[in-house]
């Protein structure tokens, strides 16, 4: 089933659909609001981190006491061996420490990330099917997993180590004013000649951080693409199409990502040159201070370790700032996703459908445009009622508004003008989950799951027991290649129902609409590509699946709607005959020479061929 060309489909690319790229790390506050749900994790994540940090400071101090009294040429065995003790029960907590930073900080990555994830599926499965028109779903995937790992490693890796490097620069600062404040104020004094090249670098990362995500994105879903498709690339021998168009991609990929990678390579080797110079000059103030007698070669060598520690961290930090701000974009986009509002939702106080349901359809002088073609109606003014229990066809030439029908049925979409009308009650004012509850599909391509025959029928009605399940497969004439499956109901259908033919996946399509046992069928020309013992079967099934049930059929073959109550005849979005097989037949219009290409093309001349609405091939399979 596809659309009419009042409503294309647009597929964006990554860069076309990005937002503008976060200017500061402002998008991280959603992980910290997510992560702000488990206190207790922080809380012991940031004492063990403490700890670690403090410990890392307290190295060097006992490392001034060893060499000050333990290194001294008149200290006893016990000095050495108290201040060496005490330097193993520094080094015993900092072990420790590390390991609960580790596990508590892996824990809450792990946790937020897959609560995100969580969160960002549950918002998309309440957007529309037009947003995945206008974006593609394989982009979207591609934030799903690539972004969601950035997100990982900022929360379990990047912000931990931002931390622990951020306190221990700040004690390990205060330190050095202990051991010399004079040595140290000149250290402080260069923090401003770190900073600003940070800040400077950090401005184009941004930019560049957010295009490169984009364009793993693309690789993501050139991939995903091609493989999907991978009968048609290689029954066209396009295998070295694919292959050069994907490297491509690849190198324009890698060409951003060189980009990024010179930028944080320049920035990380000013700021170590900077902060390491810083320290070099102040080791030669120091080596002076000791020669003159002003220090101690304890407090010295203490000075040299801390600020060793100290630059060490300060680079850290540059390198992290890159990790964020890559972390700030994956936030921005998943973000945009995780605050998409659906166009179609419940009104506050929906009005409930009346029970028991009835299967009365209308749609009252119905209006409607494509938001992506506004200026061209789908739909106009059409006005039809499907009674309850009748069965009524729609047929017409390509880009009719035969699925828009559908669309609108299912209130996908709202009109811009009419009214869609269920058993008395205006769409707009009731529940879309409500609505859809009383329909089932069957579309023209049987759509299944990459999961076991089950769970694929299970669709229908999670409820379903298995006699339920297999009397709906025997009504379907699905049973018997049912039954024969290596695993029977469990057995693992493949992506796409891979492993069976087209009729097959057909009739699982209608076991699952029997399931659902809903009073409104909704059919999508189900044996349009089919061979005529699949038909056969198929036919057989729907016969018995719209017994009793109001039944709207889309029907792109006429042959299997002759015995419909009632045709609808379409054409550029209005109504233009409606009547039996026999009366549309007999009144010589639209219908009729559809009927004459259709069931006696000897009797259809080229004269007749020029006045069709459409390119003379009978009805398209695409409306």
């Amino acid at each position: 089933m596809a659309d009419s060309p009042a409503a294309p489909p647009v597929i964006e690319t990554p860069d076309a659909a990005a937002a503008p790229p976060a200017r500061t790390l402002g998008p991280l506050r959603m992980i910290w609001r997510q992560a702000a749900q488990y206190p207790r994790h922080i809380a012991i994540a940031l004492f063990a981190l403490t700890i670690t940090a403090s410990a890392t400071i307290a190295i060097p101090a006992r490392f001034k006491v060893i060499v000050d009294k333990a290194f001294g040429a008149g200290a006893d065995r016990d000095t050495i061996a108290h201040s060496f003790r005490y330097l193993l029960m520094i080094v015993v907590v900092l072990g420790i420490g590390t390991a609960l930073r580790f596990y508590f900080v892996s824990w809450l990555g792990e946790r937020v990330v897959g609560d995100i994830r969580a969160r960002v599926q549950a918002n998309l499965l309440r957007l529309p099917p037009s947003f995945f028109e206008e974006n593609s779903p394989k982009e979207i995937a591609s934030r799903m997993t690539a972004d969601t790992a950035l997100i990982e490693q900022v929360v379990g890796t990047t912000v931990s180590v931002a931390l622990r490097n951020a306190i221990t620069a700040i004690g390990g600062l205060a330190y050095l004013f202990y051991l010399a404040p004079k040595l140290t104020a000149g250290l402080v004094v260069a923090i401003p000649v770190v900073v600003l090249p940070i800040a400077w670098f950090g401005r184009r990362l941004r930019t560049v951080s957010r295009t490169s995500q984009d364009r793993v994105a693309v690789i993501g879903a050139r991939t995903a693409e091609v493989l999907g498709a991978m009968r048609v690339v290689q029954a066209f021998n396009q295998e070295e199409h694919e292959r050069q168009a994907f490297s491509e991609v690849v190198e324009q990929t890698f060409a951003v990502a060189r980009r990024r990678i010179a930028i944080r390579a320049a920035m990380t080797a000013i700021v170590i040159f900077l902060v390491f110079g810083g320290i070099t000059f102040a080791m030669w103030q120091g080596a002076e201070g000791v020669a003159a007698g002003a220090v101690s070669g304890g407090t010295i060598a203490a000075f040299v370790f801390t600020g060793g520690i100290v630059a060490g961290a300060f680079g850290s930090l540059t390198e992290v700032y890159g990790d964020l701000l890559r972390g700030a974009g994956a936030a921005g986009r998943l973000n945009e996703l995780l605050h998409e509002r659906p166009q179609i939702a419940a009104p506050a106080r929906p009005q409930a459908l009346p029970v028991p349901p009835r299967g009365r359809i209308e749609f009252d002088a119905v209006t409607f445009r494509y938001p992506t073609r506004p200026d061209v109606a789908a739909l106009d003014k059409v006005s039809l009622i499907v009674e309850p229990g009748e069965t009524v066809a729609v047929v017409g030439p390509s880009g009719a508004g035969k699925t828009t029908l559908f669309q609108l049925a299912e209130r996908f979409y709202d009109p811009q003008a009419g009214a869609v009308k269920l058993d008395g009650v205006n769409l707009t004012a009731a529940d879309p989950a409500e609505i859809r509850r009383r329909m089932a599909l069957v579309p023209q391509e049987g759509v299944l799951f990459a999961a076991s025959a089950r769970e694929n029928l299970l669709y229908g009605n999670r409820d379903a027991d298995d006699a339920a399940i297999w009397q709906a497969t025997a009504d379907a004439n699905a049973e018997t290649f049912l039954r024969a499956l290596p695993e029977g109901l469990d057995t693992f259908l493949g992506e796409g129902g891979a492993r069976l033919s087209g009729g097959q996946r057909q009739r699982m399509g209608i076991a699952r609409a029997l399931l659902r046992d809903a009073p409104i069928l909704l059919l999508d020309e189900a044996t349009s590509a089919l061979d005529a013992e699949s038909e056969r079967l198929v036919q057989d099934a729907l016969d018995r699946l719209m017994a009793r049930r109001t039944t709207l059929v889309i029907a792109h073959r006429l042959a299997t709607v002759r015995q419909a109550d009632r045709i609808v005849v379409m054409d550029k979005g209005r109504i233009v005959e409606t009547g039996t097989h026999t009366q549309l037949a007999r009144a010589g219009g639209l219908y009729a020479r559809l009927a004459a290409l259709q069931f006696d093309p000897a009797q259809f001349d080229s004269a007749q061929a020029s006045q069709m609405p459409f390119d003379g091939q009978g009805l398209s399979s695409v409306d």
